[in-house]
């Protein structure tokens, strides 16, 4: 892993993002070439784009994953006789377009980690070891646990999406008191503690879990955490972008041979969620960290309490 390090270090300004860029196009037209698909159907999905950029937008800004956008939205467009994809359908997809997305966000913030400038006062440099011990070492307890939910474990998915969005309200309201509260003029955590690594790997499991189940989970629960414990943006949403994309490349491969994608809106939404990808870091810089932490938790409170809404009705 310090090898890796040593090679990202060395590369200059942006030139991750545009190698993983061009990485990412090619994947794309791959699929536009190998995978089914109908071009009436492709036409008729014409607004399937702006929901892409969006999704991706919100999704690496916080470091949620897109999933906390799509499953609602493709849920919402169902419900209203738009597009008829089942639940499954709909996490597959949601995976699919992930796939695109959170890579260039975790890009993007990869790509910052090394070239940091000089912190602001009350902010703090994040440093390689600690950003990749975080995404590592959750990945290594939610993946197994992900891979294991999608192909061998039956939940009752609408009470397990019951408690979880009804805790993710909860940890979204912490987020916007602590912002506002204990945290408003205390320095950020320059350093990674070993209670938070050990939370962190409690959060992992269930996480991962839940990712299988919604396509979300163990992204949103690692960003909101070290947002409430105060760690700088760029380790809190970044490292979470970077286990996104990894969960959503991962879990999109069970997919793919279950036959649950449906390719006209990956096609569609999928070079969508990258430039959204491409254009959240910027965004979040801009807002700075007290107003991301806000509209984030706004923003997870919000949605969540309409999937709960949507599944009582």
């Amino acid at each position: 892993m310090v090898e890796a390090q040593s090679g990202l270090s060395a590369l200059p300004k942006g030139r991750l993002v545009w190698i993983g860029g061009g990485v990412l196009l090619a994947g794309w037209f791959l699929l536009l070439l190998s995978a089914p698909y109908a071009p009436d159907l492709l036409r008729s999905l014409w607004f399937l784009p702006g929901i892409g950029v969006i999704g991706a937008i919100i999704a690496n800004t916080s470091g949620t994953g897109g999933g906390g956008v799509f499953v609602p939205g493709f849920n919402a467009l169902r419900e209203w006789s738009v597009m008829d994809l089942q639940p499954l359908q709909v996490v597959g997809v949601s995976m699919a377009i992930q796939s695109f997305g959170m890579t260039m966000g975790a890009l993007r913030w990869t790509d910052r980690l090394y070239h940091q400038p000089a912190p602001a006062p009350l902010h703090a440099r994040v440093a390689p070891r600690d950003f990749f011990t975080v995404a590592l070492a959750v990945l290594a307890l939610s993946l197994p646990a992900m891979l294991s939910t999608q192909r061998l474990i039956s939940f009752d998915e609408h009470a397990v999406l019951m408690g979880y969005k009804a805790f993710s309200i909860l940890l979204g309201l912490a987020l916007i008191a602590s912002t506002w509260t204990v945290n408003l003029a205390r320095p950020e955590r320059e350093r990674l503690e070993r209670v938070d690594l050990a939370v962190l790997l409690l959060l992992a499991i269930p996480g991962g879990i839940l990712t299988a189940l919604f396509s979300v989970g163990v992204g949103e629960l690692v960003a909101l955490y070290l947002f409430i414990r105060h760690y700088p943006v760029l380790l809190c949403t970044g490292a979470a972008c970077l286990i996104s994309s990894a969960s959503a490349l991962a879990g999109s491969v069970w997919h793919v041979g279950a036959g649950t994608i449906q390719w006209e809106v990956v096609l569609l939404a999928g070079p969508a969620a990258a430039l959204g990808g491409f254009l959240a870091r910027p965004i979040a810089l801009w807002l700075g960290a007290r107003r991301l932490k806000t509209l984030d938790g706004a923003w997870i409170v919000a949605s969540a309490a309409y999937l709960l809404w949507l599944n009582a009705i």
